[in-house]
C-alpha cells in the first residue's frame, strides 16, 4: 500500500523537532577545555601574535580573553566540536559583513596569517576578534532614554542584517524560535509553584496564538541573543557582542529578547520596556501583526530562557551561577507580563509605538 506524503506542515514540524533535538544535545555537552598552552600557540601560529589568554565563562563554545604584547585586549573563540565549524563561520562572516556599518558597532575579526576570518588546527577551530570596551547594560541603570536608545540601535542591527548572507543560519540552535514548541519537555526541571504555571501559560498561549501566525511575519537573521550581557555602552552608543546564537527567526525577535530582559517594574507599561519598543517602532515600524504578537513572542522567550537554564543548571550545577545569569530578569518579566491577555499585550504595544510618534 502506498505511503501518504507528508503536509509540508508535518515536515517542518518533524524537521523543526529533529533541529531541536540535535541542538539540546549540544547544549547538554560539557564545554571545550583548551590545554592552557594551546591558546598562546594558537594565536602565534595563525596571526603572529605573541598574547596571554584568559579562560571566560560560555556554554558550548569556549571564548578567552587575550592580551597581546603591544596591550591590545582581544578575544578568541575556540571549540574541538564539529558543529562549532558553522557556529564559527556564522558569527565570523555576520560579523565581517557589519564592519562599514555606521550605525552599528560590533568586534571586529581579524584575518589570520593567510588572510582567512577562521582557522582551523587539527580538531580545533576559531577566530579572533576585538574585544568591546565599555559597560554591559546590566551594569547601568536602565533610564528610559537608554531604553530608547537601545531600541532604535536594535532597529539598525536588524536593519542591517537583513542584507547579510552567512553561512548556516539554519543550523540547530536551542535558541531558535523553531524549537520551541518541544521545550515543554524541560518543565520538570522548574519547582512546582507560581513560576512554573506561568511558563506554562505562557507556552500554551504561544502555541496556541503565536507560533500559528509566525510565518506570516518577516524573517531574517537575528542576534538571537541580545541581553543586557551581550549589550554594551560604549562612547555614548549602543554595540553588540557575542553572535553564537544568531539564527533565522522573525524580524522582531531581537526586540523581543531585548525588551523581555527590562520589563522589571509592574508599575510601568510593559514593565518599563515600552521605551524601548518606542525606540525602536521610531526606526522601523512595527507592523499590526508584529504589535498583536510581540507580548506572547516576549513570553514565550521569557519561559524559554528559564526551562533551558534550569535545565542545564541541572546538567552543570558547579556553572550553574553563570547559567542562571538571566534567569531573575526572565523571572520578573514573565510574572508582570503574564497579567496581560492577547488584547491587553497589544493595546500596551500600541501605546508604546504612539510614544514615537
Amino acid at each position: 500500500m502506498a505511503g501518504i506524503t507528508p503536509s509540508v506542515e508535518t515536515r517542518n514540524r518533524a524537521k523543526s523537532e529533529a533541529e531541536y533535538r540535535a541542538a539540546a544535545a549540544l547544549l547538554a555537552l560539557s564545554p571545550y577545555e583548551p590545554a592552557a598552552e594551546l591558546p598562546p600557540k594558537l594565536l602565534e601560529r595563525h596571526y603572529g601574535l605573541k598574547g596571554s589568554a584568559i579562560l571566560l565563562a560560555s556554554e558550548f563554545e569556549r571564548t578567552l580573553a587575550i592580551e597581546v604584547a603591544t596591550g591590545q585586549q582581544l578575544i578568541l573563540k575556540l571549540s574541538d566540536r564539529p558543529e562549532a565549524r558553522n557556529s564559527f563561520r556564522f558569527q565570523s562572516t555576520v560579523l565581517r559583513q557589519l564592519e562599514d556599518v555606521s550605525d552599528v558597532q560590533v568586534p571586529r575579526v581579524l584575518e589570520t596569517i593567510d588572510g582567512k576570518g577562521l582557522f582551523a588546527d587539527g580538531a580545533v577551530c576559531g577566530y579572533l576578534q576585538t574585544r568591546i570596551g565599555g559597560t554591559p547594560l546590566h551594569a547601568l541603570e536602565s533610564t528610559e532614554q537608554l531604553l530608547a536608545q537601545v531600541g532604535a540601535t536594535l532597529a539598525l542591527l536588524g536593519q542591517s542584517l537583513r542584507g547579510v548572507e552567512a553561512p548556516a543560519p539554519d543550523r540547530p540552535v536551542l535558541w531558535q524560535i523553531g524549537t520551541w514548541p518541544w521545550l515543554e519537555e524541560l518543565l520538570p526541571y522548574l519547582p512546582a509553584g507560581s513560576m512554573a504555571d506561568q511558563v506554562k501559560a505562557a507556552l500554551s498561549d504561544y502555541l496556541t496564538h503565536v507560533e500559528p501566525r509566525i510565518g506570516e511575519l518577516d524573517w531574517q537573521i537575528t542576534h538571537n541573543d541580545p541581553s543586557p550581557h551581550n549589550m554594551f555602552l560604549t562612547n555614548g552608543e549602543i554595540a553588540f557582542i557575542d553572535f553564537g546564537d544568531g539564527s533565522l527567526n522573525p524580524r522582531i525577535q531581537d526586540l523581543a529578547i531585548a525588551a523581555g530582559h527590562f520589563v522589571t517594574d509592574p508599575g510601568k507599561p510593559l514593565g518599563g520596556a515600552a521605551a524601548m519598543i518606542a525606540g525602536f517602532h521610531a526606526v522601523q515600524p512595527l507592523t499590526s501583526l508584529e504589535a498583536r504578537l510581540l507580548v506572547g513572542l516576549m513570553r514565550a522567550r521569557q519561559s524559554a530562557l528559564i526551562l533551558i537554564n534550569y535545565w542545564r543548571a541541572d546538567l552543570f550545577p558547579d556553572e550553574a551561577s553563570y547559567i542562571r545569569k538571566n534567569v531573575l530578569r526572565a523571572q520578573t518579566g514573565l510574572a508582570i507580563l503574564s497579567a496581560l491577555d492577547a488584547d491587553a499585550g497589544e493595546r500596551a504595544v500600541r501605546s508604546a509605538m504612539n510614544q514615537a510618534a
